[in-house]
């Protein structure tokens, strides 16, 4: 497929973990050999089009409102969502070069049973099946209509991050897992090129040893640099 210039990636917000969505964009502006446009999947600005009460299963504020991601798109060219919890650690323009335009959506089939029975903050930890592989969706959003803000409104939980927005799985493309690595519950992969701290990342005191944490804090680090003279 030809790739337009700019690469849009809308990152799901949560007001509790501020500087995980900062560490993240920080660490694909470091990496991509391609400019970038970064939307915030924000619910404070979401109400005028989306207004969906808070369900006690949802464990970020952006568990629905990230299927606005084609809606928000217009309907055009490829979009990528990812989750805020994530240290970029390759070229994100990589991913997007996987693009296939057979395809509604491409994501990393993850085929596992979540080790523990909470996520960060004492969030229950739901098992159902293709969890985890709304958390980086690779979007062809002419083929994503269905999305929109209605349906995300209305829709069960199971019907959104299940995928049954589509006609089967047939349209459903596979990414390496490599694109979604799930810390904590996949062991250390020296090749991860998205680690997913999807139990808790090492902005939390409980995961401040985490694998991939190290990277983290200097990607922190890099971030929150200032160089010249202080404003008095």
């Amino acid at each position: 497929m030809d790739h337009p210039p700019l690469l849009d990636i809308f990152i799901g917000f949560d007001p509790r973990e501020v500087v995980a969505y900062h560490v993240l964009c920080q660490s694909i502006l470091e990496r991509s050999s391609r400019p970038v446009r970064f939307t915030p999947i924000n619910l404070a600005n979401l109400r005028p089009i989306f207004d969906r009460p808070t369900s006690p299963l949802q464990s970020t504020e952006f568990s629905f409102s990230r299927f606005l991601t084609p809606y928000l798109s217009d309907y055009a060219g490829w979009s990528l969502f990812l989750d805020c919890d994530m240290v970029a650690r390759a070229d994100i323009a990589d991913l997007f070069a996987l693009a296939d335009d057979r395809y509604a959506v491409m994501v990393c089939k993850h085929d596992y049973t979540p080790k523990g029975e909470a996520k960060f903050l004492d969030q229950t930890q739901t098992r159902y099946a293709k969890k985890n592989w709304s958390s980086v969706m690779l979007l062809n959003n002419a083929r994503c209509r269905a999305l929109t803000p209605q349906y995300a409104e209305s829709a069960t939980g199971l019907e959104l991050h299940q995928f049954r927005w589509l006609a089967g799985d047939h349209e459903i493309g596979d990414l390496p897992l490599e694109w979604n690595w799930l810390v904590g519950e996949y062991d250390f992969n020296p090749s991860a090129r998205l680690a997913h701290f999807t139990l808790g990342g090492p902005w939390f005191r409980d995961h401040a040893a985490c694998d991939y944490a190290d990277e983290w804090r200097a990607v922190e680090g890099r971030a929150m640099r200032a160089k010249g003279k202080s404003a008095d």
